[in-house]
C-alpha cells in the first residue's frame, strides 16, 4: 500500500490542491486493491463519497434592458454569448453560465418543459378563447387605466405570443383542428416530445448565440435570420450555456433569471429552486434610474424571503449599468463627472436599501453592496478605465468565490482520504484489545455529553419558533380576510374585482401582470406567519459566513480526537479516521440543515397552497373556467 500523504491543514498555503491529483491517483489505486474483507463495501462507499461535485450559484435579476446579458458577456470576457435586448426582446427563460471543462467548444444544453405540462396549457387557452367574446363584453363596459392591472388581456397576450411563436400564424386553424401537439410542428425539436435535452455545439460563441436565440428570447426581432419561422421558447425550461477557458467559472455558475417568478409551474419550481441555491445574487437597474425605478426593488423584496429565511444567499449586489451615460458637463471632464455622479449614485442605493424593512429582515449592511458599471466601456477600452467601469471588481469576486469553493472540495477530499488510509492502515497495525475498549468508552462518554449540548440548544431553538408560530396563526386568522380583499381589490373596483378573482383561481393563486408584477395569494395569505418566525428563524438559521445554526453548536461539537492521539499512541490512525469523520460529518450535517430549513420556511407558503388548491378547483367547476 501507498504510504500516506502529509497530513491536510486547512489555510491559504494548505487547501491540498498542490497534491490533489496524487492524491486522487492514490485513492484510485487503493480502491483497485481492496482484498475481500468485510471493510471492502464499507471503504468502498467512503472512497466513492470524497468526490463532490457542487458549485457556487449567482443568481443575475433585472428588468428587460437593463444590461443584464451585456454584464455577462463581459464579466466572462466573452463579447458575443448572450444576445442583449436593445430590440425589445426579453430572456424568458433560465440561463445557466458555466465553464466547459470537457472540451474547447461552445455548448448549450437545453432542457425542456414536459409535453404534458404544455398540452394542460394549450387547452386551457383554446378553452379561454372559446369563452373570450362574453369577457371582451364585460370588460368593455367598464375598463381600467392602469397599466399594471391584473385583467384577461394579460393573459390573452401571453397566450397568442406564445402560440405565435411555437405554431407561426396558423396558430388559431392548429388549435381548431386540435392537432397541437402532432409531432410535425415539432420536427427540429424531437427531444420535446422524447423527454430528452437538446444539445448545442460550435466552435465559436456568436454562432452558438446566433442558433440559441429562438429558444431564449421573447421576440423574432432578434437575430438576423429570415428563415426563422418558429420559435421554441415557451417549451423551455432551463438552458445550461458553458464556455471553454474561463478560470473564474470552473466551480461557479451565474444564472441569468428571469423576472421573479414564471406562470409555467415547472419553470417557477425551477425559478424558486435556483433563487434559493444562490450564495450570491446581483441585482441589476440602469444607473439613471438605480433609486427611482421601482421594478429592481420589487425584485429584491419579492425575492428577499427565497434568499434569506427560505435560501443561502450571503451577498447581495446592486449593480448600476450604463455608468458611462451622462450629459457634458460643464467645467470638468465627463470621466471626472462619471466618477462623482457614481459615488452620489452608490450612497443614494445605500440609502434606499436601508429603507426595505422586508428585505431588513433577511440581511444586514454588510450583507450589500453597490457597482456602478459600463460593459460598454470595459470591452470597448474607450473613455474609462477598466477600473472605472468596475467591471475588473465583480471579476475579482467571482474569482475568489470559485477559488475559495474549490480550496474546500480540495480540502475535504485530501482531508477525507487521509483518513481512509489511516484507517486501513490502522487496521493492519492492529492494536490492543484492551486499549481499543477504553478509548470507545472515553469516545463515547464524551459523544454524550457533546449531544446532550447540541439537544438542548436545538430545544431552545424549536420552542421559540413554536411560540412565534402560534403568534403568527393567531395573526393570520383575524387578517385573511383584509389580506383577501386587499389582494382582489387593488384595482379600485369595478369590473377589475372579477377579471382578477378569475386570473387568481385559474392560475391557483398565482399571477403574473403584462408589465412583469408577480402576484401569489397563497404567499400573501402566508406573510402573517413568515413575518411572525422571520426574526427567530434568522437567529437560529443565519445565513452569514461567519455565523451558524443553532448558536454554534455543530460546529463546536467535537470527540477531542487530537488529545486521545497524544495518550493512545496505539489507535493512533483509527482515532485520525475518526477526526476526519467527523469534521465529515459536521460539514454534510450543516448543509443537511441548509437544505431542510429551506423546505421548513417554504412549507409556510406549501401549507396554505395545498389547503387553498381545492377551493381553487372547486370555483373552477363552479365558474365554467
Amino acid at each position: 500500500m501507498a504510504s500516506l500523504p502529509k497530513k491536510p491543514r486547512h489555510g491559504k498555503e494548505h487547501t491540498g490542491e498542490d497534491v490533489l491529483p496524487e492524491v486522487e491517483e492514490i485513492m484510485a489505486s487503493v480502491e483497485s486493491k481492496l482484498p475481500q474483507t468485510e471493510l471492502k463495501d464499507f471503504l468502498e462507499k467512503k472512497i466513492g463519497g470524497l468526490k463532490k461535485e457542487q458549485r457556487e450559484l449567482v443568481g443575475v435579476f433585472g428588468h428587460t434592458g437593463a444590461g443584464k446579458s451585456s454584464l455577462i458577456n463581459a464579466v466572462i470576457g466573452v463579447e458575443d454569448l448572450l444576445p442583449s435586448g436593445d430590440l425589445g426582446a426579453c430572456t424568458t427563460v433560465i440561463i445557466k453560465v458555466e465553464a466547459n471543462k470537457q472540451n474547447q467548444k461552445y455548448e448549450a444544453e437545453i432542457e425542456f418543459i414536459t409535453k404534458e405540462d404544455f398540452k394542460e396549457r394549450v387547452q386551457g387557452w383554446k378553452k379561454m378563447f372559446l369563452n373570450d367574446t362574453d369577457d371582451e363584453e364585460e370588460s368593455s363596459d367598464d375598463s381600467s387605466d392602469n397599466e399594471d392591472d391584473m385583467n384577461d388581456d394579460d393573459v390573452k397576450r401571453d397566450a397568442v405570443e406564445m402560440l405565435s411563436a411555437v405554431y407561426g400564424e396558423q396558430w388559431k386553424e392548429i388549435l381548431d383542428k386540435n392537432n397541437f401537439m402532432d409531432q410535425k410542428h415539432f420536427r427540429k425539436i424531437p427531444e420535446f416530445l422524447n423527454s430528452d435535452k437538446k444539445i448545442l455545439t460550435f466552435k465559436t460563441a456568436e454562432k452558438l448565440s446566433e442558433k440559441l436565440v429562438i429558444y431564449t428570447r421573447s421576440s423574432s426581432e432578434d437575430g438576423d435570420d429570415k428563415e426563422v419561422k418558429k420559435w421554441f421558447w415557451p417549451l423551455v425550461k432551463c438552458v445550461t450555456v458553458r464556455v471553454p477557458n474561463k478560470d473564474l467559472l470552473q466551480n461557479v455558475t451565474l444564472v441569468d433569471l428571469p423576472g421573479n417568478g414564471d406562470c409555467n409551474k415547472g419553470r417557477d419550481t425551477m425559478w424558486k429552486g435556483v433563487v434559493q441555491g444562490c450564495s450570491t445574487v446581483w441585482i441589476v437597474t440602469e444607473i439613471k434610474r438605480a433609486v427611482s425605478k421601482t421594478e429592481a426593488w420589487e425584485i429584491l423584496k419579492s425575492a428577499s424571503r427565497y434568499l434569506g429565511n427560505g435560501g443561502q444567499c450571503k451577498n447581495i449586489h446592486f449593480i448600476c449599468t450604463h455608468s458611462d451615460v451622462i450629459a457634458q458637463p460643464k467645467g470638468q471632464s465627463k470621466v471626472e463627472a462619471i466618477r462623482e455622479r457614481n459615488k452620489r449614485a452608490k450612497v443614494k442605493v445605500m440609502k434606499k436599501f436601508g429603507e426595505q424593512k422586508m428585505v431588513k429582515k433577511h440581511f444586514s449592511d454588510e450583507c450589500f453592496k453597490v457597482f456602478t458599471v459600463s460593459s460598454t466601456r470595459f470591452q470597448d477600452r474607450q473613455l474609462l478605465e477598466p477600473a472605472d467601469t468596475e467591471v475588473p471588481e465583480l471579476q475579482k469576486f467571482l474569482q475568489k468565490l470559485n477559488d475559495c469553493h474549490s480550496e474546500t472540495l480540495n480540502y475535504q477530499y485530501v482531508s477525507g482520504a487521509y483518513g481512509i488510509l489511516s484507517l486501513i492502515q490502522g487496521a493492519r497495525c492492529g492494536g490492543g484489545d484492551a486499549v481499543k475498549a477504553e478509548v470507545k468508552k472515553v469516545l463515547t462518554e464524551k459523544m454524550e455529553c457533546e449531544l446532550q449540548v447540541v439537544q438542548k440548544s436545538m430545544q431552545k431553538a424549536t420552542d421559540a419558533l413554536e411560540e412565534c408560530l402560534q403568534s403568527g396563526v393567531e395573526n393570520s386568522k383575524s387578517s385573511c380576510d383584509n389580506v383577501l380583499e386587499s389582494f382582489l381589490n387593488h384595482q379600485g373596483g369595478g369590473s377589475g374585482f372579477h377579471m382578477t378573482l378569475k386570473c387568481v383561481i385559474e392560475k391557483y393563486g398565482v399571477h403574473t401582470t403584462q408589465k412583469g408584477k408577480h402576484l401569489n395569494l397563497n404567499e400573501d395569505l402566508a406573510a402573517k406567519l413568515m413575518d411572525s418566525v422571520d426574526e427567530e428563524f434568522r437567529k437560529t438559521f443565519p445565513t452569514e459566513s461567519n455565523l451558524k445554526p443553532f448558536n454554534g453548536t455543530i460546529s463546536s461539537f467535537s470527540l477531542d480526537t487530537g488529545k486521545l492521539i497524544k495518550k493512545y499512541k496505539d489507535v493512533e490512525l483509527q482515532l485520525e479516521f475518526l477526526r476526519t469523520e467527523e469534521e465529515k460529518i459536521k460539514i454534510e450535517l450543516h448543509e443537511t440543515i441548509r437544505q431542510r430549513k429551506k423546505e421548513i420556511y417554504s412549507s409556510l407558503t406549501t401549507t396554505i397552497e395545498e389547503t387553498m388548491q381545492k377551493c381553487y378547483e372547486g370555483k373552477i367547476i363552479d365558474l365554467g373556467i
